[in-house]
């Protein structure tokens, strides 16, 4: 199947995905992006943009698969916190964008991944877990396997090691200042894959169907 993999970080969504695929990655950041390649060495990655990557390029996936997770920082309900102590902001409107554009464009299947927002979601999306999930199929009810608190805990210097023992990444021989938060923003694998799963299943039931008819 052919994927794009948008805002792809390090792959955590990616991790448990099959090597079979066709999967085109978009990070912004270099660094980030060299660990993805180093990582998934058969994806083809893309430094650059993803919002204007997806603009220009998703009707090339139209027979696959488009997962999208764009940032969470100013949704997250972490912004009540930083309201009180004076630091305000807007909503990033690219995710809403994006739901959009795929919504009512895109032929295929997609997925846009997001955290739970501090305000009402302004396009109702399917929940599971601690995420909002804009798709159009059923997303399957996984809970995450992993806690905010595993990652982000009061237990010093095995946070680290915690996280990567959780989401299976070893980023020792990797050189970046704060590996803790590659980890963070890492969507658990186990929910890629699940999503990705119902994403192939509907695909062969499809197959299927034309058969029957032809």
């Amino acid at each position: 199947m052919k994927i794009l993999n948008c805002y792809a970080g390090i792959g955590g969504n990616r991790k448990l995905w099959e090597d079979e695929h066709e999967i085109t990655a978009v990070e912004l950041d270099e660094k980030i992006a060299a660990i993805y390649q180093d990582l998934f060495p058969n994806d083809t990655v893309i430094i650059g943009d993803a919002h204007q990557y997806l603009l220009e390029h998703y009707k090339e996936f139209e027979d696959g698969f488009i997962w999208a997770s764009p940032p969470c920082p100013t949704h997250s309900i972490l912004n009540y916190g930083l309201n009180a102590k004076g630091y305000v902001r807007y909503p990033d409107m690219i995710l809403y964008q994006e739901i959009i554009l795929l919504k009512t464009f895109f032929k295929g299947k997609y997925c846009i991944e997001n955290v739970k927002s501090y305000y009402d979601p302004l396009i109702q999306p399917q929940v599971s877990g601690r995420h909002y999930y804009w798709a159009n199929f059923n997303i399957p009810n996984l809970q995450n396997r992993i806690k905010i608190r595993d990652i982000c805990g009061n237990n010093g210097g095995n946070k680290i090691k915690s996280s990567k023992k959780l989401l299976g990444f070893d980023l020792s021989n990797y050189d970046f200042p704060n590996k803790e938060k590659l980890l963070r923003n890492c969507v658990d694998p186990l929910i890629g894959k699940a999503i990705l799963d119902k994403v192939l299943e509907i695909q062969e039931c499809n197959s299927i169907k034309q058969g029957v008819l032809f």
